[in-house]
């Protein structure tokens, strides 16, 4: 499901326009991307919960050398499915 689709079904389900829809969707993404700039774990029931994680320097290896290669610690987003949702996958 890509954009376009997401914001057709919302349209239908909510009985909306997809200019509403679509505005509603972006307001939405903006408000969960600014969250996650500023560190904040956003928890939706039934859905999941996104959270931010740092990840600490690492040693890998190039697969096609077999030479290490060092991997620079980062900030990583970090999901982690609901108990509805969990049930409904496994």
């Amino acid at each position: 499901m890509n954009k376009l689709d997401l914001v057709t079904t919302l349209a239908q389900s909510a009985n909306i326009s997809k200019a509403d829809a679509e505005r509603g969707l972006v307001g939405l993404l903006q408000t969960m991307r600014g969250a996650i700039e500023e560190g904040e774990r956003i928890n939706l029931v039934g859905f999941g919960s996104f959270s931010v994680i740092d990840r600490a320097p690492r040693v890998g290896r190039n697969p096609k050398t077999g030479e290490q290669v060092r991997i620079p610690s980062r900030r990583s987003v970090k999901f982690c499915p609901g108990q509805a949702l969990k049930e409904i996958i496994f």
